[in-house]
């Protein structure tokens, strides 16, 4: 697909761009109506095609306090009667949805006790439609969200199958969360971020946590934060590790996204997340 295609989907999810312009610059890259429309259901995430992996996990959907209304997440363990390591799993800006349950469910199938919480439960929770769900994204106050999320560990302390070892992975406005949250919980062990933002260079000395971070070749949008944010984890003595997948897009984990998703870039950074896991919280 023609990278500029790619390029203006990136755009339109994440700057002020409304649908009538993305789809007025859609049908003037692709040449025609009739195949922008054909291009659409590859760009846009379709929930149906989120894996059902349905091994022997304990599934459920729980409650807990946030700071502006009631925080809801999902749930997912192995059967065993015993405690386990936590892994937040923290979603992009679409809420959580079926992939991110997915991709919960993966991390309970590899031994943990995976939890991801619903930055939008205070407003209702994840709209069907992704265009009103980031629109409902515009909304959230930052301050406020990472709030909610570090609560989700004191919510985990009450839990008999947590043992008070915690890691956290996030994708895209979950990436910059998984960061913020290596700056601001100081017992967490291992934070992944799958091609986020990255926070002020001046909170780097804060983190405890150690850092794995997974960059796109093709996303310049956020990559530009890079540099700064490496001197500073040097800077600071940081335990970290940063993998830079080249040739592939931004998103290049979610396997609902046909034109993003790069399977094998996607198979071994979640390899690598779980050795990274595994190091840290094992």
């Amino acid at each position: 697909m023609d990278q500029r295609i790619i390029n203006l989907y990136d755009e339109y999810t994440h700057k002020p761009l409304t649908r009538k312009e993305f789809l007025e610059h859609l049908i003037q890259l692709a040449g025609g109506t009739t195949a922008a429309m054909a291009i659409l259901p590859l760009l846009e995430s379709c929930s149906a095609t989120a894996k059902t992996h349905s091994g022997e996990l304990f599934t459920e959907y729980i409650t807990y306090p946030g700071v502006n209304g009631e925080m809801k997440a999902y749930v997912a363990r192995p059967k065993q009667t015993k405690p386990f390591a936590a892994v937040v799993v923290i979603h992009e800006n679409r809420g959580l949805n079926a992939h991110i349950e997915d991709v919960t469910r993966r991390a309970a199938q590899a031994g943990y006790l995976a939890v991801a919480p619903n930055a939008l439960a205070p407003l209702g929770g994840t709209p069907a439609n992704e265009d009103d769900a980031r629109q409902l994204f515009t909304t959230l106050k930052p301050e406020e969200s990472l709030q909610n999320f570090i609560r989700v560990f004191d919510y985990l302390k009450t839990r008999k199958d947590c043992n008070g070892r915690f890691g956290c992975v996030g994708f895209c406005w979950g990436g910059l969360m998984a960061n913020n949250l290596a700056v601001n919980v100081a017992g967490l062990r291992a934070a992944v971020a799958f091609y986020g933002r990255q926070p002020d260079a001046a909170d780097v000395p804060k983190i405890k946590a150690a850092v794995q971070l997974h960059y796109a070749g093709l996303d310049e949008r956020v990559n530009a934060g890079i540099g700064a944010y490496e001197e500073a984890l040097k800077k600071a003595g940081t335990r970290y590790e940063l993998y830079m997948y080249e040739g592939v897009n931004h998103a290049f984990h979610n396997d609902t996204s046909a034109a993003r998703y790069n399977e094998a870039a996607a198979k071994l950074a979640w390899q690598r997340t779980l050795a990274f896991f595994e190091k840290h919280l094992g």
